[in-house]
């Protein structure tokens, strides 16, 4: 009997961004890569701006802003639960949020309390059931990959780049990778913890490791930028991304898919969509052979 077809991802052409900012003044850099790459624009304003030695301006509010869309319009849709408005003032009372995302009973801290919310129908909850009754078992999981840092962000090896690499330290996040894995479930509930880190303002800062380097924190992981200049001209420059990350061979896009059943590939979109990647990807059938 021929196996059956599995799905394997064909990332779109890369975008040159290196020749588009090499020899550039720095403040047409600066002011151009928050611009062609509006999806972070925050972490990609802040990155620049350490890389340079310049004064940082905020962030946190588009990553705030991309989880809530993920729970409250993107993931219902997959569902069929049907998209919701965000928390009126979610810019700007993080009470509101944490009443629409968590419940009165606040954020879940260990493995009886995630229980609990659950099973409370309340906030996120019914959209994280429904993802865990999406992928029963350890079904789309990865192996336990280093989490994204200073030392393996730039290597190209597979790694954990993800709000999950930043929150798996949460007793509760603990508990639920060690009894499912680290699938969707496991990165759903990282996003969830991802938003209380958020509120608290306990999000990780970005750090500069070297001369020009940057680390920023941004919605779909860690985002590395290196960055020289000499004469305010851009002389050296380079970049990774958590989407350069997910779609590493071997990683956590591959691995997902390789334990994904076959016979269940219309869950396939619902995946994407939680991997999140920044940069269009195809899923193609191919049957692998021995």
């Amino acid at each position: 009997m021929q196996p059956a077809p599995r799905l394997h991802a064909r990332p779109g052409q890369a975008m040159p961004v290196a020749a588009m900012v090499l020899g550039a003044r720095v403040e047409v850099a600066a002011a151009l890569l928050p611009r062609v790459f509006n999806l972070c624009r925050q972490a990609q304003a802040q990155a620049v701006a350490m890389a340079l030695g310049q004064p940082l301006p905020p962030g946190g509010d588009e990553i705030l802003r991309d989880h809530l869309l993920k729970f409250f319009v993107s993931w219902p849709a997959h569902l069929g639960q049907g998209a919701r408005p965000l928390p009126a003032g979610w810019a700007t009372d993080p009470a509101v949020v944490r009443l629409a995302v968590f419940g009165p009973a606040g954020v879940p801290a260990r493995s009886g309390e995630m229980m609990d919310f659950l099973t409370s129908g309340q906030g996120a909850a019914p959209i994280l059931r429904a993802i865990d009754r999406a992928f029963p078992g350890r079904e789309a999981v990865t192996g336990a990959l280093p989490f994204a840092d200073a030392n393996n962000l730039w290597t190209g090896a597979p790694i954990e780049n993800s709000p999950a690499a930043r929150q798996a330290h949460r007793p509760a996040l603990r508990a639920l990778e060690a009894t499912r894995g680290r699938g969707p479930f496991w990165r759903v509930a990282a996003r969830l913890f991802d938003i209380a880190a958020l509120l608290d303002g306990a999000l990780p800062p970005p750090q500069s490791p070297a001369p020009g380097e940057a680390l920023v924190p941004a919605t779909r992981g860690l985002y590395g930028l290196r960055l020289r200049a000499e004469g305010g001209i851009v002389t050296r420059f380079a970049r990774v991304t958590p989407t350069d990350s997910l779609l590493a061979p071997g990683g956590v896009l591959a691995q997902s898919l390789a334990t994904l059943d076959p016979a269940r590939a219309g869950q396939a979109a619902l995946l994407l969509d939680i991997l999140d990647p920044c940069s269009p990807v195809t899923l193609t059938r191919e049957v692998e052979h021995a």
